[in-house]
């Protein structure tokens, strides 16, 4: 090819993502400078103002041909920058204007084609579901640590107040949980994804259950048992490494928190069989996922190539269309707004106070993964469409009192 026609080319992508961000950028000002681009300003001025500069002349192709995909990684391997490193400015720019319903054509032809496929990216057998765990919670456990609360809880907080610390806050979800599963010393209980262990060993040791939490992770299962022998509840809290659906016998409480998404929608309805089928005839679940305040959709590439293979948030019309054909009652649904906003944005800040240590732990590349992970994450729970689902379950219409008096103190 010519240099006459590789101009031609440069020039043409560039005029399609002009084209995108006059349609995207309505809300605040995003100046976009650098390599293959002429300098333009978009947006009215009334929100965040970016500088972005673009250093790859074929980054605004791949901008076109897969946005979500081409932006994600050209942060990660700095083919994009921003001025002041102003990340979280940045996409939440982009995020309040997609919010508000603004898109293009490029935006919205990967989004059909990511629906086309997504059952294919959702089917999770149980080996698949091994694979896709071991990506993301096998990684070194130092660098949870960096941003995570004491008792490492890896989903969305519960805040009373903004104020509230992440230890707070992470505490008052797991009491908030407790409360909606009714527990009385000596229930057995399930606890599906249990992560470190800090749900289990919070209702064993403070509410007398005898809990079982099966994980896939190695990493999870291993500190979880340290975790249960260090705090003298190992004969009250099991922790087993394998799938839920390797689970046998009848509990008197299930709780699922932040494990939903890997679960894949074309196994909805086998999930929702195999807690029916665990429950004892008068049992309580309840199932905390994050989801989405849309119809169904598809999860960013990104996150599935980078973060979470496999995974996937649901529209509430999804959950309960396969709740409703397993025989369950749906005793009581709560939405949670902005709650992960503020979790995240505590790691966020976390995580950039220890970067350093993540830095000895992985490369330079990686912690801007992981930034750009957690920031891009918070700025879709605040600006965008994720908002998280708590489901309260039970196999009888009268599993649990008439009203929700029994979860807030009267005052």
């Amino acid at each position: 090819m010519g240099a006459w026609q590789a101009r031609g080319k440069v020039g043409m992508w560039s005029g399609l993502l002009d084209r995108l961000l006059e349609r995207i950028v309505h809300d605040g000002r995003l100046t976009v400078r650098g390599a293959g681009v002429v300098e333009r300003t978009y947006g009215n001025g009334s929100g965040p103002q970016v500088t972005i500069w673009l250093h790859d002349p074929t980054l605004p192709r791949r901008l076109i041909l897969n946005p979500d995909l081409a932006l994600g990684e050209a942060y990660m391997d700095q083919d994009l920058t921003i001025d002041g490193d102003d990340l979280p400015g940045f996409l939440a720019l982009l995020l309040m204007n997609r919010g508000a319903g603004k898109s293009g054509w490029a935006i919205r032809l990967n989004l059909g084609l990511r629906r086309l496929l997504r059952r294919v990216q959702q089917y999770n057998p149980l080996q698949r579901a091994r694979q896709n765990v071991a990506h993301h919670y096998d990684l070194s456990g130092a660098l949870y640590d960096l941003f995570l609360d004491e008792d490492r809880q890896y989903s969305c907080a519960y805040f009373r107040s903004p104020e509230d610390t992440l230890e707070q806050a992470q505490a008052q979800k797991k009491a908030h949980i407790a409360r909606k599963l009714r527990l009385e010393p000596g229930m057995r209980v399930l606890d599906i994804g249990c992560g470190w262990g800090g749900m289990a060993l919070t209702l064993a040791g403070e509410h007398g259950a005898h809990v079982l939490g099966v994980t896939l992770s190695r990493e999870q299962h291993a500190v979880a048992q340290q975790r249960a022998e260090m705090a003298g509840l190992a004969d009250r809290a099991e922790f087993r490494l394998m799938d839920y659906r390797e689970v046998t016998g009848e509990f008197d409480r299930i709780v699922s928190v932040g494990m939903f998404e890997h679960v894949g929608v074309p196994h909805y309805r086998e999930y929702f069989g195999h807690v029916r089928d665990r429950l004892t005839v008068d049992g309580i679940a309840v199932v905390h996922t994050i989801g989405r305040n849309t119809p169904p959709g598809s999860t960013s590439p990104w996150i599935s190539k980078y973060i979470f293979p496999g995974g996937y948030l649901p529209a509430l019309s999804e959950v309960m269309a396969a709740v409703e054909k397993e025989r369950l009652w749906t005793t009581d649904v709560e939405v949670w707004r902005l709650h992960y906003a503020e979790t995240l944005r505590h790691w966020r800040e976390r995580f950039a106070a220890n970067e350093g240590a993540a830095l000895a732990l992985y490369d330079a590349r990686f912690c801007r993964m992981w930034r750009y992970y957690l920031t891009a994450s918070e700025m879709s729970f605040r600006y965008h469409n994720q908002v998280v689902f708590q489901v309260q379950l039970s196999r009888r219409q009268d599993a649990v009192p008439l009203t929700r008096d029994y979860l807030y103190r009267v005052t």
